[in-house]
């Protein structure tokens, strides 16, 4: 019978000093490798989202040992380990790690992002226009003026004819601000926006707000409400188009799956989307958009905030690749 072997490390990498999380800036961004092996290695990525995740890193390290010490104790050809119970944080990592290390994760990737845009819009334009195939971004909203926002929305569509764009406002509206920011969008622009995630405090009013102004919504936090119910998602048509997961803040692969099915189900788009991991997480999530959702461009542009990549390279990028030597990463277990 293989031995089973687990290791744990925590990075600290620094991120762009100007990127804006919630409601403060990101200085450093903090989470866990880790490493299972049962006649072969697979690895993952834990990293809670500061503001956005329910856990903390310690909290996360604390159960992921936990987790990772009972399944080391158990036979190779044992069932899953369930990780009911567990952190999303948790849960995606170690998935991800048990998932890759016994073929379930495919190695095709999809690495056709939506550019995330923020900064000088004009430094975006080259960006946006050289998009080979279908050209969508993405524009965070909400943390300027609701007016100042639907001008930029609108001066990008006006500029390259054949963008789609997708919007996020992380519930920061009221709806008069979202129906503002409507009000900058021309008319005839609006058909391009793909949709526009959780524009205002409650879904009521993100609905309200949809059935006013023409422009489709998504959700995002919703997902995460305690309260939240699939079949709400059928209520909430037409003018709920698509949801967006982010593994990490959601739970297991087997649990991404499983809404990813159900929006189907109902002819909404499911769009995986990044918490910010490291190149390790993002190539993960790559390859997890090609395997469930191939016909959806993934929301995964947020490598270029950090100053090194991390074990593993994303393509095309210019950054460091640092490994386990690094100064950045230390070993736990």
């Amino acid at each position: 019978m293989a031995n089973k072997s687990f290791n744990l490390y925590r990075y600290s990498i620094p991120v762009d000093s100007q990127f804006i999380l919630g409601d403060r800036f990101l200085k450093r961004r903090e989470g866990l490798l880790v490493r299972v092996s049962c006649s072969r290695d697979g690895w993952g990525e834990i990293a809670p989202l500061p503001g956005f995740s329910e856990e903390t890193l310690e909290q996360a390290q604390e159960q992921a040992i936990k987790w990772l010490t009972n399944w080391q104790q158990a036979s190779c050809d044992a069932p899953r380990v369930p990780l009911d119970g567990t952190y999303p944080s948790v849960a995606f990592g170690i998935s991800c790690a048990m998932d890759e290390m016994k073929g379930y994760l495919k190695e095709a990737a999809n690495f056709n992002t939506a550019p995330l845009c923020y900064g000088d819009p004009d430094e975006l334009y080259a960006e946006l226009a050289a998009i080979e195939g279908e050209k969508v971004a993405k524009m965070k909203v909400g943390m300027y003026e609701a007016n100042r926002d639907g001008l930029i929305a609108d001066m990008f569509l006006e500029a390259i004819p054949d963008l789609q764009l997708r919007l996020d406002a992380n519930r920061r509206w009221a709806l008069e601000k979202a129906l503002q920011f409507a009000a900058k969008v021309k008319p005839e622009h609006r058909a391009r926006i793909q949709f526009l995630e959780e524009p205002c405090k409650s879904t009521a009013l993100s609905l309200q707000f949809a059935a006013q102004t023409g422009i489709p919504v998504a959700w995002d936090e919703t997902l995460r409400d305690p309260n939240f119910d699939i079949a709400t998602l059928a209520e909430n048509r037409p003018y709920l188009v698509a949801i967006v997961i982010k593994p990490t803040l959601i739970g297991s692969i087997e649990r991404c799956v499983a809404l990813i099915n159900q929006a189907r189900a109902l002819g909404l788009n499911a769009v995986l989307s990044s918490s910010i991991e490291s190149s390790l997480g993002l190539t993960q999530l790559a390859r997890l958009a090609q395997q469930y959702t191939p016909n959806v461009t993934p929301g995964l542009d947020t490598l270029d905030l950090m100053a090194y990549q991390v074990l593993r390279p994303w393509p095309g990028s210019t950054l460091p690749l640092i490994d386990l030597d690094s100064e950045f990463i230390t070993k736990i277990i």
